[in-house]
């Protein structure tokens, strides 16, 4: 069902580094998207630190929503409803949205509706293109690493998951050990770029299992292990050959899990259709791996644009466009959650 182009939503993004507002319309129109990046604050540490994020979000929370409006060319008195993330996220930053979020709607005396960050990242594919449900999911950012059926707007089937490290933060991780710079993942692909992968020979974890899980520590400890043994021969020529090799390992890893799940919805339902969001979807590599599989298994790919996959506020108020024509509003009183499963059945 096309949802009503006359429906916007304001949507506010705070459950990790990005501070981020946005007013979307039911047409897939973007009004307005604005994202305030925290890297340089977070930079020097190698990673975010929670509570820099969180006084991050209150000091530029309410500037980035006056211009997303200003922007949009609306007035509160215009919106149809207020969306923020309510998790999961980083609890200091989710609280500082979801409160500005709940504001605003009881100022304004708009519905409320509490979005899971991570059906922001499921939905939207179907924010920029047509992606009927259901669909495979394969949501790949950097905290989260799992696969899912999108059976519709707010029922999802949890198929598998990672049992350690998400992808994301293997790259992250990887970059550090290397000291190839902040963001890691970025910084990783752009060194794989110049590098050989075929030099070190580095694990493929749970690859060829029957399931749909996934591991990344066992390749990261891969990655030390190999530039302990370098020492001092680890000079630039090697750190871009084991980027190579590692971001190799972990197409091989993304490839197989998802093949596996593709044979697992394709036998039990008529889904041919794969999406793949998430920060680490926006890696040039990786989705060129992920389209040719694709094209083997005879699925049709969709993929969001890359500055949709990274942590944004449209995403967040599509989300919300979905859920209030489905009738799927929120009280001022939902919690904010560090936690936050999207399959309530199996708790992933």
């Amino acid at each position: 069902m096309a949802l009503r182009a006359d429906t916007v939503v304001l949507g506010i993004e705070t459950s990790c580094d990005e501070t981020a507002a946005a007013v979307v319309s039911g047409g897939r129109e973007i009004l307005a998207n604005v994202v305030l990046s925290q890297i340089d604050e977070h930079r020097p540490y190698g990673g975010v630190v929670p509570e820099i994020a969180a006084r991050a979000h209150v000091e530029h929370l309410d500037r980035l929503i006056a211009r997303a409006m200003t922007e949009a060319g609306l007035g509160y008195g215009e919106l149809s409803a207020v969306a923020a993330t309510a998790g999961p996220g980083l609890i200091g930053g989710v609280l500082v949205g979801l409160m500005t979020g709940k504001a605003i709607a009881a100022a304004s005396g708009k519905p409320f509706v509490a979005v899971n960050h991570l059906e922001g990242h499921a939905l939207s594919a179907r924010l920029t293109g047509e992606a009927d449900f259901p669909y495979l999911l394969l949501l790949v950012s950097g905290g989260h690493c799992q696969l899912l059926l999108v059976r519709g707007v707010g029922d999802y089937r949890w198929l598998g998951t990672t049992i350690d490290d998400a992808a994301g933060e293997a790259f992250d991780k990887t970059a550090k050990l290397l000291g190839l710079g902040y963001p890691g993942g970025p910084a990783v692909e752009q060194a794989a770029g110049r590098g050989d992968a075929s030099r070190f020979s580095l694990p493929r974890p749970l690859a060829g299992r029957p399931d749909c899980d996934f591991s990344f520590s066992g390749l990261k400890t891969a990655v030390r292990r190999v530039a302990q043994e370098l020492g001092a021969a680890l000079d630039e020529r090697a750190k871009a050959d084991l980027a190579a090799g590692f971001q190799a390992a972990v197409g091989d890893v993304l490839v197989d899990r998802t093949r596996h799940a593709m044979r697992m919805v394709a036998s039990e339902t008529a889904c041919t259709r794969l999406v793949v969001a998430g920060g680490v979807a926006a890696n040039a590599a990786l989705r060129a791996r992920l389209l040719r599989l694709a094209s083997e298994t005879g699925f049709s790919l969709i993929m969001p644009p890359g500055w949709l996959c990274t942590d944004n506020a449209a995403m967040i108020a599509w989300a919300g466009c979905e859920r209030l024509q489905a009738g799927l509003t929120d009280g001022l009183d939902t919690p904010a959650r560090a936690r936050w499963p999207l399959d309530p059945d199996t708790g992933r």
